[in-house]
């Protein structure tokens, strides 16, 4: 086992401490750190179910070396809503009926959270494209455009 040095920053939290060098980051959140959330679905980057933020930037997590996010800041789901306060993104989800199986929805919730922090009214196609790269087999995607849109015209309250 080679272990390599990590300085990371995971959901605001910095850490310093060693991870194996290959490990990808999805095992270093799930194993290394005990954060859950973030899904683990195809492992080769074809699903999108462990999309995790880096510096605010949608990454598949199953396809990234942990050591790659050294310096960065990770968000994963856990590390969106503030306590037991739901974000804006989580709440229309859950009010839209956009969660079914729940299997993608962080790594949805994650990606929509990108599309607004770039985009605060994106169009409906808009959204569709940002959450092309996360495979939902519940909902048909309806359901969790509409989400998104809900929680653009919130925030732009």
């Amino acid at each position: 086992m080679s272990l390599i040095p990590l300085e990371i920053k995971v959901n605001g939290r910095d850490l310093k401490t060693e991870v194996e060098a290959h490990w990808s980051l999805l095992r270093f959140l799930r194993e290394g750190l005990g954060l859950l959330g973030t899904r683990e679905g195809c492992g080769k980057g074809d699903c999108g179910t462990c999309t995790v933020l880096l510096d605010g930037d949608p990454v598949m997590a199953c396809i990234m070396f942990a050591f790659q996010a050294g310096g960065k800041h990770v968000t994963t789901i856990e590390g969106v809503a503030e306590g037991e306060r739901l974000d804006v993104v989580q709440r229309c989800f859950v009010e839209k009926g956009a969660i079914q199986c729940g299997f993608c929805t962080p790594a949805m919730v994650l990606v929509a959270k990108a599309l607004l922090a770039r985009a605060a009214a994106p169009s409906r196609q808009e959204i569709r494209q940002a959450i092309a790269g996360v495979l939902c087999r519940c909902t048909g995607y309806k359901k969790i455009v509409d989400a998104v849109e809900a929680a653009a015209v919130e925030r732009g309250r």
